[in-house]
C-alpha cells in the first residue's frame, strides 16, 4: 500500500496534473465552467414551470429557456473559442475566435442539413459536442495562424491595419475548411459528428458508464484535481439524456436515461455530501474522541450538509490520505450501482426535468428532482451503506490522530 500510495504522489498526480493544466484541456474545461449560468438559468425556468403546473395564473417563461438552455451548444462553441485562446495567451483573438467558432458552427448545423430540418434544435443540448469541437477547430487554425507571426513588427503599415489583416487571413482559413466540408463535399457536419459520438452517448447511459463518470472525477479528486475538469466528459452526456427525457415525458412517454446531472449530483444521494459521498465521515467526526477531528467535523458540516465537500477533503484531510482515499473510491462506484438499480427497476423514478443544482440537501433534492416519495427510502438506504463504508476507515484513521495528539502532549510536557 505505502508503494502505491508512493506513486500515486511522486509520479501519478504530478503527471495527471500537469496534463490537466495543458491549455487545451484547461481551455475546454473553464469553458465548460463558463456555460454553466446558462444552463442554471433554463433549470431556474424548468423549476418555475413546475409550480406554473398548479399555478396556472402565473406567466409563462419558456421563451427564456429557449434562449439560454436550448441555444447552449451555440453558446459552447463561442466559450470554447474564448477559452481556449485564454489558456493559449492569445487573449487579443479572444472574442473574435468565439465568434468565428459560432459562425463554423451555424455552417456544420444548417448548411448541408436535410431539406425540412428544424435548424433550431440543432443549437441546444443536442449539440454541445458539435459546439466544443467548432470552437477548437477555430482555436487552432488561429493559434497556427499566431506562430506564423504575419506583419510582426511591421511599421509600414498602421497597427489598426495589421490587425484587421491578422484576423481576416484566419477567419477565411476557416471558413474556407467549412465550406469545402459543407459546400462541397455536402457533409452534414452536424449528424456526422452526432454519429461519431454516438457510441460514447449510449456507453455513457450504461451501468459501467455512470460509475466511469462518478469514479473518474472522485479518484482524481482525492489526489488534489479539480472534479470541474471532467465537465467536457461528462456534459455532453448528462445533457443529451435530460433532454431525450425532457421530450419523451413531453410526448407522454416514460424517461428512460438514467445518466444524467440530474441523478448524479440534484438528486444528491450518488453526492451525498459531495464527491465521493464525504456526509457520514463529517458526521462520524461530529462525534470523534481526537480533537482535531471533532474540530474539523464540527467547521465542514455546514457546507457537507448542502454537499460542498471541499473543506472536509482538504481539511481532514482526504487528499493524499491513503485511509480515507479508499472509501471514496468505492462510494463511487456503490452509490452509481444503488441508484440504477433503483431506476432500472422502476423503483425510483427517472429525473425528466432539468435542475442543475447540487446543492439542494437530501432527501428534499432526492424527492423534488425524481417526484416520488420512494427517494427519501433509498436515501435513508445509502445514508447506511455510506456509513457502513466509512466507518472502519474513520477509526482507523481516528486511531492514529489520537496518537498524534498524544504525542504531541507529551513533548510539550
Amino acid at each position: 500500500m505505502k508503494k502505491f500510495m508512493d506513486w500515486l504522489a511522486n509520479s501519478f498526480a504530478p503527471a495527471a496534473n500537469k496534463l490537466f493544466s495543458k491549455p487545451w484541456i484547461s481551455g475546454i474545461s473553464s469553458a465548460m465552467q463558463k456555460i454553466l449560468p446558462f444552463i442554471l438559468t433554463g433549470s431556474i425556468i424548468f423549476f418555475y414551470n413546475v409550480f406554473r403546473s398548479y399555478l396556472e395564473f402565473l406567466p409563462d417563461l419558456g421563451i427564456i429557456s429557449s434562449y439560454t438552455f436550448f441555444l447552449i451548444g451555440m453558446i459552447t462553441s463561442f466559450m470554447v473559442g474564448c477559452q481556449l485562446m485564454e489558456k493559449l495567451n492569445l487573449p487579443h483573438y479572444k472574442v473574435n475566435v468565439g465568434l468565428v467558432s459560432i459562425c463554423l458552427m451555424f455552417m456544420f448545423c444548417m448548411q448541408a442539413a436535410p431539406e425540412g430540418t428544424d435548424l433550431m434544435s440543432r443549437l441546444g443540448p443536442d449539440s454541445i459536442l458539435v459546439g466544443m469541437i467548432s470552437g477548437i477547430v477555430v482555436s487552432i487554425v488561429f493559434n497556427l495562424y499566431a506562430k506564423l507571426h504575419v506583419l510582426e513588427n511591421n511599421l509600414t503599415l498602421p497597427d489598426f491595419v495589421s490587425e484587421w489583416i491578422n484576423n481576416i487571413l484566419p477567419i477565411l482559413a476557416t471558413l474556407l475548411v467549412g465550406m469545402v466540408l459543407t459546400v462541397n463535399l455536402k457533409i452534414d457536419v452536424y449528424m456526422a459528428i452526432i454519429d461519431m459520438f454516438m457510441p460514447l452517448q449510449v456507453f455513457g447511459q450504461s451501468l459501467p458508464g455512470l460509475i466511469i463518470l462518478v469514479f473518474l472525477p472522485t479518484f482524481f479528486y482525492t489526489m488534489g484535481v479539480s472534479t470541474w475538469l471532467f465537465s467536457a466528459l461528462q456534459n455532453p452526456i448528462f445533457l443529451a439524456g435530460i433532454t431525450a427525457n425532457i421530450a419523451a415525458v413531453a410526448a407522454g412517454e416514460p424517461a428512460t436515461n438514467i445518466v444524467t446531472n440530474e441523478t448524479v449530483y440534484t438528486m444528491a444521494l450518488i453526492m451525498l455530501g459531495g464527491t465521493g459521498a464525504t456526509l457520514m465521515l463529517n458526521v462520524f467526526m461530529l462525534f470523534s474522541k481526537s480533537k482535531k477531528l471533532k474540530t474539523m467535523g464540527r467547521i465542514c458540516i455546514g457546507p457537507s450538509i448542502f454537499n460542498i465537500n471541499e473543506p472536509i477533503v482538504f481539511g481532514a484531510p482526504v487528499v493524499f490520505n491513503p485511509v480515507l482515499m479508499l472509501p471514496m473510491w468505492i462510494n463511487a462506484i456503490v452509490g452509481p450501482c444503488v441508484i440504477w438499480f433503483a431506476m432500472s427497476s422502476g423503483l425510483l423514478k427517472i429525473p425528466s426535468f432539468l435542475m442543475q443544482v447540487g446543492q439542494i440537501p437530501a432527501p428534499f433534492s432526492s424527492v423534488m428532482i425524481t417526484n416520488d416519495m420512494r427517494a427519501v427510502l433509498w436515501w435513508a438506504l445509502l445514508v447506511v451503506l455510506y456509513g457502513l463504508i466509512w466507518y472502519p476507515f474513520f477509526k482507523v484513521y481516528e486511531k492514529q490522530c489520537i496518537q498524534e495528539e498524544q504525542a504531541e502532549i507529551e513533548e510539550a510536557k
